[in-house]
């Protein structure tokens, strides 16, 4: 009680918080939203969901096998003639081409497009929607694998000390020295690269960041009396860590997960914005960035694109602030 009541006097940390969870609560549920297929489709009596199966135009009485294309006006009329459908409040999903805009592409916002289109006629908004999901989902894992592995890793070199930490000492500052970006684009341009890979390259430098902050607490609380009077009963290394050192531990940990995410988004996007990322045609932040550098004329491109970053690693960041300042027996 006494940490959520400091974490909540911290009013632009917790606005954050909540402005954060709703922004990530939304984007989780992308394809109700921004979307080209109807989310409900009643014809002929029969309820069908497109979104979750798929549908041949001979279904809705036309005359192809293959999947109908909900845009066509053909296709919508002939579900008008013996039915209705619900469309999301944005009917374009990521990947959707508008071949209805009236300007060439990248086109300015429209009532249509109401951040306008890039340079392929996608619509902006809904490719910002699914880039936001990727990034804070992927942020989000990889913060918790880099965390988990900092965190055995501090609690091995801090607890036990002496050769085992000296030995994993000299091998973080190795480790660290390396150029992290030019490695990532370096394996990135050998191995082809997909979430999964991306997520497996990263995991391997970004867990450094939390084994200095778990090091430092167990290097302070492994002579404190409980745990001189655990060992003294005889309690194994393993319950020490685990459930009398770590817990007490866990305030710095909580503290620096808001950062964690912080930089793993900022690494991902990086190397979306060099096209070294997400494979092409993902709705990437990053490569937004790189659409609104190469088309200065489409400054919406540019401004979404930044607007969009600077306000996810702000909230994260005042995020952060405001646990740290909670944690903070001085305050």
């Amino acid at each position: 009680m006494k940490f959520t009541s400091k974490f909540t006097q911290n009013r632009r940390g917790y606005f954050s918080l909540l402005l954060f969870l709703a922004l990530f609560f939304f984007t989780l549920f992308a394809e109700l939203i921004a979307n080209e297929k109807p989310l409900l489709i009643r014809f002929n009596g029969e309820f069908y969901f497109p979104i979750l199966q798929k549908i041949s135009e001979k279904n809705l009485g036309g005359v192809f096998e293959s999947e109908a294309d909900f845009r066509d006006p053909a296709v919508q009329k002939l579900i008008e003639k013996n039915g209705w459908a619900i469309f999301p409040p944005i009917r374009f999903s990521y990947n959707t081409i508008n071949y209805e805009i009236k300007a060439p592409a990248p086109s300015k916002p429209t009532a249509e497009n109401l951040l306008g289109t890039d340079d392929q006629g996608r619509d902006v908004l809904a490719r910002v929607i699914y880039g936001i999901r990727i990034s804070l989902v992927f942020g989000l894992i990889l913060s918790i694998f880099s965390a988990a592995l900092g965190i055995f890793l501090g609690a091995i070199q801090g607890y036990f000390g002496g050769l085992t930490d000296i030995l994993l000492q000299r091998f973080m500052e190795i480790w660290s020295s390396m150029p992290v970006l030019f490695l990532l684009i370096i394996l990135s341009s050998i191995i082809e690269p997909n979430f999964f890979v991306l997520l497996g390259l990263m995991l391997l430098f970004s867990w450094m960041g939390m084994v200095s902050y778990v090091r430092a607490e167990f290097l302070r609380l492994r002579n404190f009396d409980f745990v001189r009077a655990s060992r003294a009963l005889g309690a194994s290394d393993s319950r020490i860590i685990f459930k009398h050192i770590l817990p007490n531990a866990s305030p710095i940990i909580i503290a620096n997960l808001p950062f964690l995410v912080a930089g793993s988004i900022t690494t991902l996007t990086s190397l979306d914005f060099l096209g070294l990322g997400l494979p092409a045609g993902s709705p990437s932040l990053g490569e937004l960035l790189a659409q609104g550098k190469n088309n200065l004329s489409a400054y919406w491109l540019g401004i979404t694109g930044f607007v969009t970053i600077t306000l996810i690693l702000t909230l994260l960041v005042f995020i952060g602030e405001a646990l740290r300042d909670a944690f903070d027996t001085r305050k």
